[in-house]
This record gives structure tokens, C-alpha cells and sequence, in this order.
């Protein structure tokens, strides 16, 4: 039923800057919380950060202080701003929702994560 769409994403040096967008629609519900996930190649799909209700963010220790996540007031748009980024940030990111306590695509019977948006850093 909800639709996330990621955009952003891009080949960067590193050290460069970039600023990934996610828009989620197709539901009549408020969602409680928003967050960007990413996935390595070989590795598992992590948590990079989140944003709940009162604006409240969470990071992964290996981006604070370099990526910020915001949501725009209102809606349904979520984004993340990488800055100084690095090699080891090259994934595929993803968007989720977070309804209550729960995530609309990371729990074991979620929706599917989609093609996200590729983020390469490499000089």
C-alpha cells in the first residue's frame, strides 16, 4: 500500500557530499517515524539513521556527525545529507516508514526494499 521512492544517489570522491531524498505515499496513515537503511555488497542491511516523532534522530556510530536526517514538516519526505563521505559508505540505501513500533519493509513478512539508490564513493 505505501510506496517509497529513494533518489539521490550517485558516484561521489571521497571527502564529497551528497544528498539522498525519499518520498512515501499511498497511505492514509501517519507514520511515527522515518529512517534510511543501507546494504554493502556481501554484507547485511543496517540502520543508518532515524527520525520519530519531536524530530528525535538516531545515527549508527559510523555516520554521526557526518550524515543528518530530516523529515520535511507535513510530509512524507525524508532525507539524508552525507557529508566527508567515505569508501566504506558505499551501499545501496533504502528508505523505510515506521508505524507505531513497527517498520513498513524491515520485519521479517515486510514489503520489498525495492532497487533503493546506489551510493559509491571512490577516488
Amino acid at each position: 500500500q505505501v510506496r517509497l521512492m529513494e533518489s539521490g544517489g550517485g558516484l561521489v570522491q571521497p571527502g564529497g557530499s551528497l544528498r539522498l531524498s525519499c518520498v512515501a505515499s499511498g497511505s492514509p496513515h501517519s507514520f511515527t517515524g522515518m529512517g534510511w537503511f543501507r546494504q554493502a555488497p556481501g554484507k547485511q542491511r543496517g540502520l543508518v539513521a532515524t527520525i520519530i516523532t519531536g524530530s528525535r534522530t538516531n545515527y549508527a556510530d559510523s555516520v554521526k556527525g557526518r550524515f543528518t536526517i530530516s523529515r520535511l514538516d507535513f510530509q512524507n519526505t525524508v532525507y539524508l545529507q552525507m557529508n566527508s563521505l567515505k569508501p566504506e559508505d558505499t551501499a545501496v540505501y533504502y528508505c523505510d516508514v515506521k508505524y507505531g513500533s513497527a517498520w513498513y519493509r524491515n520485519r521479517p513478512d515486510g514489503a520489498s526494499w525495492g532497487q533503493g539508490t546506489q551510493v559509491t564513493v571512490s577516488s
